[in-house]
């Protein structure tokens, strides 16, 4: 080819290598545009405004087991402008914590229950905005919850209330009767969601034998609970089941038969799951008491352990304290399995602290001149603290929710008849178990069949006054055996000094006949 042949096809490739150059021309132009714009967004800043992501407790009823919420921002906040701006009405004190983008408020105290409240944030900033631009202030946020309601079960004593366990809802001013007519209740403990009520129970019947052929039932109460999944400290743990909707109030399940056995105390742990229970085998004429476990989805399954003495589930839902001989053991669930401890000590224990850190404990002082018995606060770090020496009894004990008081129901021995008789005074006291210092809130009327339950919120204590009735006509009996002919329900509201020593009040009489009132959780 000549070379004028090959230079007729310059222009061609001159053309390609002009378009070449235009590409790389315009590509580097969009490049610096590009860098400009990443810089001018690097050194200003994103301005959309940060926001609450997530909070945790939105829409749900919490309990006293439900200590503190989470919120979940947008982008790293300042701390202090969150703090001064979060506000919750009706108010509630507590302290802040941080990790990451996350902020966990941790209530001082339970929220009182029955009542909504609203968490507000608004003018709180994110750590890398300028604080004279207003437009990268948080998105306002407003979040509600509420509180589960004020509500107890109690025994009822009279009319079609009598032997049944009834409802009291005192936030909705509701009351139900939850069992049937054919049963007569012996004994029964709220479940932990409060959605059904474990009892024992007997075929109303004249026959006085029937008294001791219990059978085991839950019921239904109607309520059904949208609680926290998490709490701070547990951001891993699932979700507690919830209550099936399904359910109406008054829906009867038997969960443990008297075919083979009678049955006698039961216990309901913490969490729901197992039940203890103490069983006589019917087909042996000198049989020993056993003490059975009862777990969801497993069989019966006998705990091979001497059966006889009282006993509490312990707060892990894992083990249980017995009385043993002269003293408690603390034995697992696990059957044949050795004793993870042993108090020589303590010859009764009444109460956990919801934690497992302590137990409220009685021990028998065996002097022959001077019988007493002492009151003892016990953790698991080995204290050991009297609180109480009485020459009477010690019928219960119940801490509040914060472990800073222990209320007790006590009583002491004062001269009565002529015949040198001995009658019982009962009191109603509160202790500050940081200092011991004692109040007697109470001085109630002298009988022994007395029943406390102190409201999940700290905030009260119901308790009832019951009436025997001599002619033995009643369908609800005593401790003693003895018919109840009526029984009056009353609430203490619980009020503290500066210094949080309980402060006496005056107790409020309930329109209500009944017998053992129970808060539900």
């Amino acid at each position: 080819m000549s070379e004028q042949d090959y230079g007729m096809a310059n222009p061609v490739s001159n053309t390609l290598r002009k378009s070449v150059h235009t590409v790389d021309r315009t590509a580097l132009i969009l490049i610096l545009v590009l860098s400009l714009v990443i810089l001018f967004f690097l050194l200003k800043g994103d301005r959309t405004a940060a926001r609450v992501r997530d909070f945790s407790w939105q829409g749900r009823q919490v309990g006293a087991e439900d200590s503190a919420f989470i919120l979940t921002f947008s982008r790293p906040m300042d701390q202090v402008s969150v703090e001064q701006n979060l506000q919750l009405e009706p108010p509630l004190p507590g302290k802040f914590s941080w990790a990451g983008r996350r902020m966990a408020y941790t209530l001082e105290t339970p929220a009182p229950y029955g009542q909504t409240f609203e968490v507000r944030l608004d003018a709180a900033r994110d750590r890398l905005s300028q604080w004279e631009d207003s437009h990268t202030q948080i998105q306002p946020f407003t979040g509600q919850f509420q509180t589960r309601d004020r509500a107890f079960v109690y025994l009822g004593v009279q009319g079609e209330e009598s032997g049944r366990l009834v409802l009291q809802n005192l936030t909705r001013q509701q009351k139900q009767i939850l069992t049937p007519e054919n049963l007569n209740v012996i004994d029964f403990k709220p479940y932990p969601e409060g959605d059904r009520i474990l009892f024992s129970a007997t075929e109303r019947t004249s026959d006085p034998r029937a008294l001791l052929d219990q059978q085991l039932y839950s019921v239904t109460t109607g309520i059904h609970l949208q609680s926290p999944a998490t709490t701070p400290g547990q951001l891993n743990k699932a979700p507690s089941p919830q209550p099936s909707a399904d359910q109406p109030a008054g829906t009867i399940e038997r969960v443990l038969d008297n075919k083979d056995y009678q049955n006698l105390k039961f216990d309901l742990s913490p969490d729901g799951q197992t039940i203890a229970v103490q069983r006589i085998n019917k087909q042996q004429q000198f049989a020993n008491v056993e003490l059975w476990i009862l777990q969801a989805g497993q069989p019966p399954k006998p705990l091979e352990t001497q059966g006889g003495g009282e006993f509490l589930i312990a707060p892990d839902s894992q083990s249980l304290a017995m009385l043993q001989g002269q003293g408690t053991a603390i034995l697992s669930f696990e059957s044949g399995a050795e004793p993870l401890d042993f108090l020589p000590k303590y010859g009764l224990i009444l109460n956990f602290a919801n934690d497992g850190t302590a137990a409220a404990m009685v021990k028998f002082n065996t002097d022959p001149k001077n019988p007493t018995r002492s009151l003892f606060l016990v953790t698991n770090q080995g204290t050991e603290k009297e609180l109480l020496k009485t020459n009477g009894s010690i019928l219960n004990a119940q801490f509040d929710p914060m472990k800073q008081t222990l209320y007790c129901l006590y009583t002491t021995l004062v001269s009565g008849s002529p015949e040198d008789a001995y009658l019982e005074q009962p009191y109603l006291s509160g202790i500050n178990l940081e200092t011991g210092k004692r109040v007697d809130l109470l001085e109630l009327p002298r009988q022994q069949d007395i029943q406390i339950s102190l409201a999940p919120d700290g905030l009260g204590i119901l308790f009832d006054q019951a009436v025997a009735d001599g002619t033995g006509t009643g369908v609800v009996r005593g401790r003693d055996g003895r018919a109840i002919a009526n029984s009056q329900l009353w609430f203490l509201p619980l009020r503290f000094d500066n210094t949080g020593i309980p402060a006496q009040t005056q107790p409020q009489e309930l329109e209500i006949s009944g017998l053992r009132p129970r808060w539900l959780p």
